[in-house]
């Protein structure tokens, strides 16, 4: 099948979801086609059935704010003329869903049928979607979609709750990769960032304020007094600058080492011993979920998603939002015994495994047949 494929290229988690998916998509025969305003930043190119298309968004005075869903659906409507795309899979309701609906009704006056493919990822939901000024065209577009995924149950109570949705909602958990996860088993790449005697503490997001970065460093502070540690900072954006001076003001500045945006995700994952997800709100967790493959556990907050992907006292813990004593007494728990800490690794892994792409990209495939079932009956 000829898949067209539209997401954010960030590092964001819809972003990583959506390249991985098509990557794999390309790898099992389909021959995939991105379509966004840069190239994802996991993207690989080198593969015969990978095509990335940009979208680009002329400048014209007459516009105080330049209309990316009009060059985005402007650019659908090409693409799948030039290329035969068959189906449409889009990330985020709006403003994807929403360009790929005018995308499939410009293509109709032309007697071709595009079957979409919504996959809603939880801030188009739960902050963008929730905007009075957003809200009804989010709605329209979950609604004009042939097919309606989330990436948890959680998620797809929340559409329905703060929604008019009369949509059949799909619950696709995300996935992992395992052959992009690996648990270091040499110390090299450990000594790089804490010293042998140390373990390494580890959160991963884009610091904006649901993400509680305060907590993780208040979190790590506790458990640095018991327990010899280093905590790695992965990930850029507002509450970074806040976060060094609260570092700074605990005295543990040497202990906490900000990388940003980090390209070795994988490979830092791998040397980790705990992973930190204190989160106001989660829609599925992809950062958890990451650092399970790597056989990392994870304490964490029990909002959203998140029970979904972290089982209690199996792969880690789950504590109430803002609880940094009991994260932390967990922390402890997990980080203080080697053996402790082996069983608990061993474990998050086994959880992980029941998240592995080729499972997950069946589940796609069953419904971009559904959805293409639906929409031309008699092909």
């Amino acid at each position: 099948m000829k898949i067209g494929i539209v997401c954010y290229p960030t590092f964001g988690g819809s972003g990583v979801v959506a390249t991985e998916l098509g990557m794999s998509l390309a790898a099992r025969g389909h021959e995939i086609h991105f379509i966004t305003y840069s190239q994802p930043v996991r993207l690989e190119l080198l593969h015969k059935n990978i095509h990335f298309h940009e979208v680009f968004v002329p400048e014209y005075p007459l516009f105080h704010y330049q209309p990316y869903e009009l060059a985005l659906s402007s650019k659908l409507v090409d693409m799948v003329k030039m290329h035969g795309i068959e189906l449409l899979h889009v990330h985020y309701a709006i403003p994807h869903a929403y360009a790929g609906y005018m995308a499939k009704k410009m293509l109709e006056e032309e007697g071709i049928k595009l079957p979409m493919v919504t996959t809603l990822h939880g801030t188009d939901i739960t902050l963008v979607g929730n905007h009075p000024f957003y809200k009804p065209a989010v709605a329209f577009s979950i609604n004009k979609s042939d097919i309606v995924t989330s990436v948890s149950e959680s998620l797809k109570q929340d559409t329905y709750t703060h929604f008019d949705i009369k949509q059949e909602i799909y619950v696709v958990p995300n996935f992992i990769d395992f052959s992009r996860h690996e648990i270091a088993t040499h110390a090299k790449g450990r000594l790089r960032m804490a010293d042998e005697n140390e373990r390494i503490v580890t959160h991963i997001s884009n610091f904006r304020k649901v993400k509680r970065i305060p907590d993780v460093i208040k979190v790590f502070y506790r458990i640095q007094k018991k327990v010899p540690s280093k905590l790695i900072m992965v990930g850029e954006g507002p509450e970074k600058e806040n976060a060094e001076q609260l570092c700074e003001d605990l005295g543990i500045a040497e202990k906490v080492l900000f990388v940003g945006n980090s390209n070795e995700v994988d490979k830092i994952l791998g040397y980790s011993d705990l992973f930190i997800l204190p989160s106001e709100t989660e829609s599925f967790g992809l950062a958890a979920l990451e650092a399970m493959a790597s056989g990392t556990p994870v304490i964490s907050s029990n909002t959203g998603g998140i029970p979904e992907v972290n089982e209690q006292g199996f792969s880690g813990f789950l504590s109430d939002v803002g609880d940094c004593d009991e994260m932390a007494s967990n922390g402890i728990h997990i980080l203080e015994n080697d053996e402790t800490l082996s069983r608990f690794k061993e474990q998050a892994l086994e959880q992980a495994g029941k998240f592995a792409i080729e499972k997950i990209v069946t589940i796609y495939e069953n419904l971009y047949q559904k959805a293409f079932d639906k929409v031309c009956p008699q092909s």
